[in-house]
Parts: C-alpha cells; sequence; structure tokens
C-alpha cells in the first residue's frame, strides 16, 4: 500500500543504534510508511552523516557505547550551521535522564519495548513541529 507520505518528496529519518536487529527493525517499519531511512551503527558516524547531509529527523538509542546519544545531542544542537532538526532518543533503560536528554536538545523520548503506533505518531508529531518552525 502506497501512503500519502510517498507522494510527498519522502522525509529523511536517520537511525541511530548500536545493535543491528533495532535499526533492521526500524528501518522497516519506518520504509513501510515511506520515509527514507538512513542508519548509524554509533554515535560518531551518526555526527559525521548529520553534518554531511541532515535528515528531517533523527530517531536515536541513548545509550551506546563510545558516544552515547546524548553527546550527539548535544554536538548536534551546539552545530550552529544545521537548521532545526527534531531528535526523538529511544531507550530501555528506566533511570535514563529523560531531563538531561531534554536539557541537550532532545524533542522526545520513547521508551523501549517500542510501540509502533506511538513511535509513527511521535515522528509525524516531529515532522509537522519541524515544517511549521521551517514555513515562512
Amino acid at each position: 500500500m502506497v501512503s500519502f507520505q510517498s507522494k510527498l518528496q519522502a522525509k529523511r529519518i536517520l537511525v541511530v543504534d548500536d545493535i543491528e536487529d533495532n535499526l533492521v527493525l526500524l528501518q522497516a517499519i519506518l520504509t513501510d510508511e515511506g520515509y527514507e531511512v538512513d542508519l548509524a551503527k554509533n554515535g560518531k558516524l551518526a555526527l559525521a552523516k548529520v553534518e554531511a547531509s541532515p535528515p528531517d529527523l533523527v530517531l536515536m538509542d541513548a545509550m551506546m557505547p563510545g558516544m552515547d546519544g546524548y553527546e550527539v545531542t548535544r554536538r548536534i544542537r551546539q552545530n550552529k550551521k544545521l537548521a532545526f532538526i527534531p531528535i526523538l532518543m529511544i531507550t530501555a533503560y528506566e533511570d535514563a535522564n529523560a531531563a538531561k536528554g531534554l536539557d541537550l536538545g532532545a524533542n522526545d523520548f520513547i521508551r523501549k519495548p517500542i510501540d509502533y503506533d506511538e513511535l509513527l505518531a511521535r515522528v509525524k508529531a516531529s515532522l509537522r513541529l519541524k515544517d511549521m518552525m521551517n514555513s515562512p
């Protein structure tokens, strides 16, 4: 089934997670909804991809080895050359510091196990907000 989204310019979403199965699953769900999906297996690669070709939205695991999602978020928000990009952080940890993530510039948190209807609703809401902020 072709969604309404695919009739328009497909929105690009960068999915960042150090677990391959999570990347594949999220890519399948988002692609089925008509989004163009790019993948990054770590924070350093995610940051490079955002700087080289900014996506419309970043969907990122909070806890990753090396550069975690909090640090990637902080660096994206510090880069004044980047337009506003919604950042949705995903975490399995009950004690994940949502306040810290939001303070660093994340727009929302999604808890694992992921409710995919809720995920898609949050993605759509964040993209609407981005469109409103970037419209004249």
